[in-house]
């Protein structure tokens, strides 16, 4: 895929890298409408080079939000990564503790 694609998938999944890739943020919604397409748009872009992703500006979120960001830590586990997410809103928090995740995630 062309840089150019790669811009376009960043857009489009609502995963942003900062202008040096060292860190990526979320704005948006994500839940189960827009999940799949996110994923996979996230898949072609490289994991943030600091390990971080702020989820400050995340809103609209359910159970597909925190399938999507365990897909992204196991994803970061396979390639030897770390990863970590930031800004947690109180709502995704409750959903990974309510799944029994909340450790993985860092909620």
């Amino acid at each position: 895929m062309s840089a150019a694609g790669n811009g376009q998938a960043a857009v489009e999944s609502g995963f942003a890298p900062d202008e040096d890739g060292a860190r990526w943020t979320y704005a948006g919604e994500l839940t189960s409408t827009n999940a799949g397409p996110v994923l996979a748009a996230a898949a072609a872009l490289n994991l943030p080079g600091n390990g971080e992703v702020d989820l400050t500006d995340i809103e609209g979120i359910d159970s597909a939000a925190v399938a999507v960001l365990l897909a992204l830590k196991r994803r970061a586990a396979d390639e030897g990564r770390p990863l970590r997410f930031v800004g947690i809103p109180a709502a995704l928090a409750s959903l990974a503790d309510l799944y029994g995740v909340e450790e993985i995630l860092g909620a």
